[in-house]
């Protein structure tokens, strides 16, 4: 049996990986780096995140990504620049996010990617709010609605709350969803940093449930795509994004045994995107939080709450 087939989850269960580092080419360097963290689950960039600049890949390489990915039964997804805002009042920005969001959307369709996660965008000015919810409505939803039925998800994932945000708790993302007309093709990626940052207190015993609860009340059933599983450097409320291994911030290891056995997880990937670097090595510290993960989501029901 081939090596990395031990990173397949137990069936029904949530496939927990990591945002991979892809140096050396997205399935040269990618895939490699999928098998040393043993990942269930992956997320990449396929561009400079902090630029516009649009790349089309190496066709050999994405052939081989694709099907290393579906050899290894590892969903995949991809995460668009984070300068990326629909809702901006500068018109190029908004430009230059529509055409990277297009772009990110072709090119996971090619890669086989199950999502494509893009973050939820601020308004920006003053009294900006329905403004920039119209600019999702006239422009995000003529690009969703000329996709193929089996496009992959766009994933819209809240973000600290810093700013005008136009969806950090989870509540935000109703209007944020009823704008692009509750698309069939838009879903959700959860951010634990980020919903604990904007004010979820996911570290009191039953708050990571109730979060989910709410997102789901909020959301519906079925469109949670995706999870990003962090702690926090910071407070809750801090409306702060700074991302640390699980179990070393403020959030702790219990509320995500709560997370990977709450009724909306089963079949939802779970990517940490954590500090890879541990003990001098360059990806330990992916391998650490996923192991970690996966334990907490095999662990017996009366074993699977530890103390944070």
């Amino acid at each position: 049996m081939s090596e990395f087939l031990t990173v397949l989850s137990p069936a029904g269960a949530p496939p927990i990986g990591a945002h991979i580092q892809i140096k050396g080419g997205l399935a040269k360097g990618g895939l490699a780096y999928t098998d040393a963290v043993r990942a269930g689950a992956v997320q990449v960039f396929v561009g400079n995140p902090r630029g516009w600049k649009l790349t089309d890949g190496n066709p050999a390489q994405d052939a081989l990504f694709t099907s290393g990915c579906a050899e290894r039964g590892v969903p995949s997804f991809i995460h668009t620049p984070f300068l990326v805002n629909v809702g901006s009042p500068t018109e190029a920005t908004v430009e230059q996010s529509i055409a990277s969001i297009a772009h990110n959307l072709a090119r996971g369709a090619r890669l086989g990617c199950r999502g494509v996660v893009v973050h939820a965008g601020s308004a920006v000015g003053e009294d900006r709010y329905e403004a920039a919810l119209r600019q999702l409505h006239e422009r995000l939803l003529p690009v969703l609605d000329g996709l193929p039925d089996d496009a992959p998800r766009l994933l819209i994932e809240p973000t600290a709350g810093g700013g005008k945000s136009l969806a950090a708790t989870v509540e935000d993302l109703g209007p944020y969803l009823a704008a692009l007309d509750g698309h069939p093709l838009v879903g959700v990626c959860f951010d634990t940093c980020h919903a604990w940052a904007a004010g979820h207190d996911l570290a009191v015993p039953g708050g990571m449930t109730a979060t989910l609860d709410a997102l789901l009340a909020t959301v519906g059933p079925g469109r949670l795509g995706l999870v990003h599983a962090n702690d926090s450097l910071d407070e809750c409320g801090s409306k702060r994004d700074r991302h640390t291994t699980i179990g070393a911030g403020s959030i702790g290891v219990a509320p995500f045994a709560e997370l990977l056995s709450h009724p909306s997880m089963p079949g939802v990937p779970v990517v940490v995107e954590t500090p890879s670097e541990l003990d001098g090595s360059p990806s330990a510290g992916h391998a650490r939080d996923i192991a970690l993960l996966c334990s907490l989501r095999d662990a017996p029901a009366d074993e699977a709450r530890p103390a944070a």
